[in-house]
């Protein structure tokens, strides 16, 4: 969609869009650079977004940012919470059950009737706070899953509830899905997996995530200032950029690191951070491996460089959570032109892609030695690695751009208003 279409008067827009999601700018985590995405776009085109958050940062529980801000046209909403962080389970309930409770007295007080009320899902099961609001005040309710909860939960057993509770978590949840106008989905196991939970067809719409395609530039490898400052202009550099959490797999990768050690050449550039993050940085100084290299999130003004560091970029997922979480750093790797090695489901949803666009390869979690022996391919063929990343490039701007979900946003509240 043109930029003048975007801006074009709509008779039947909203009145206002109201956001919800734990973390907001300037935080750097993934739900939130694409939240801030989507928001400041829609604020370009027009519309009245306004986003109420945490004033937490993802890395950072003790930041306690203003409680009302203006940022590129969207109105924020910090509302106080509970700081204990993300570093242990039981401090991290407690930061969720204050949001919800800070939510849903605040929510109530700042929705109109008409309004259409956003609700990602961070923290998990806010949609259930969110339907309340909504139904209260008039709006109308659309859930964006970034995942599904509480079945990533179970399927992680992070924290092991009893089978009653469970259920009772899935039912209270489904209600808060059925009363919405409508769930977006991240991609068609998502929304399969929706639809068998009895939540009707009409009310789902698939809006992949995506990368910002002004924000995210081409380069070759050696260009990169990062690649450079590390001293890795002569080294195959295997990259993941992002969060390593409980839902992806970090054995797979260092059980690779560990075959690959005695090949001079080839090296991993972690970068980000994350509960398993941490643990494969401690395993490889267990193991004494010197080629994992360890980086802290980059600022996103530098993503281009930092993405461009590397060679081919690695991507995973538990296979039992697909359908419930999509990588969200895969459209990252697209955007920059590698060919991406996804750790995962051979016969899922995200391998399909993959295999069908020809981007990269595909190996199944707790393989490391086919992961390794997948790299050593690809360092010996530069020229089938440099076409698989053109093809990812191909598939980015056809499929995976922020301005085609832009268009497909404002596409859906058309609808609603």
């Amino acid at each position: 969609m043109h930029a003048a279409d975007m801006s074009s008067p709509q008779r039947a827009r909203p009145r206002r869009l109201v956001f919800v999601n734990r973390y907001f700018y300037p935080d750097v985590s993934a739900t939130s650079q694409i939240l801030f995405d989507l928001t400041s776009r829609l604020a370009r085109s027009g519309l009245d977004v306004h986003v109420v958050c945490s004033r937490q940062l993802y890395e950072d529980s003790r930041a306690n940012l203003p409680g009302r801000d203006s940022v590129e046209g969207i109105q924020v909403h910090r509302i106080r919470t509970a700081r204990f962080g993300r570093a242990r389970l039981a401090g991290r309930a407690i930061d969720y059950l204050s949001f919800y409770a800070a939510c849903a007295g605040y929510l109530p007080r700042l929705l109109r009737r008409g309004d259409v009320l956003v609700a990602k899902t961070d923290p998990p099961l806010i949609s259930v706070v969110a339907a309340a609001a909504a139904r209260l005040r008039g709006a109308a309710l659309v859930n964006w899953l970034q995942d599904v909860f509480p079945e990533v939960a179970s399927q992680l057993e992070v924290a092991p509830l009893p089978p009653w509770l469970y259920a009772a978590l899935r039912r209270i949840r489904d209600g808060s899905l059925r009363a919405a106008h409508t769930n977006v989905a991240l991609g068609l196991g998502m929304r399969d997996f929706l639809i068998g939970r009895r939540i009707a067809e009409e009310r789902i719409r698939v809006i992949e995530n995506w990368a910002d395609q002004d924000a995210i530039r081409t380069m070759p490898a050696q260009a990169s200032e990062l690649r450079r400052s590390l001293g890795l202009q002569d080294r195959f550099v295997v990259g993941y950029s992002g969060n390593l959490g409980r839902a992806h797999d970090y054995r797979t990768i260092l059980d690779a690191a560990s075959a690959l050690a005695p090949n001079p050449r080839i090296v991993f550039l972690m970068v980000g951070g994350g509960a398993n993050m941490t643990r494969l940085k401690e395993e490889a100084g267990s193991r004494q491996l010197t080629n994992l290299l360890f980086l802290p999130y980059q600022p996103r003004a530098s993503l281009s460089d930092s993405l461009a560091a590397a060679d081919i970029h690695l991507a995973c997922l538990l296979p039992e959570l697909e359908g419930l979480i999509v990588p969200s750093k895969f459209y990252g790797i697209l955007a920059v032109e590698r060919p991406v090695v996804y750790i995962g489901k051979p016969d899922g949803e995200l391998a399909g892609i993959i295999g069908t666009a020809g981007c990269g390869a595909v190996v199944s979690c707790g393989d490391g030695a086919a992961l390794a022996e997948t790299l050593l391919k690809l360092q010996a063929d530069p020229a089938k690695a440099r076409a698989m990343g053109l093809r990812a490039r191909k598939l980015f701007v056809e499929t995976y751009t922020v301005d085609r979900a832009t268009s497909q946003w404002l596409d859906l509240l058309r609808e609603i208003g």
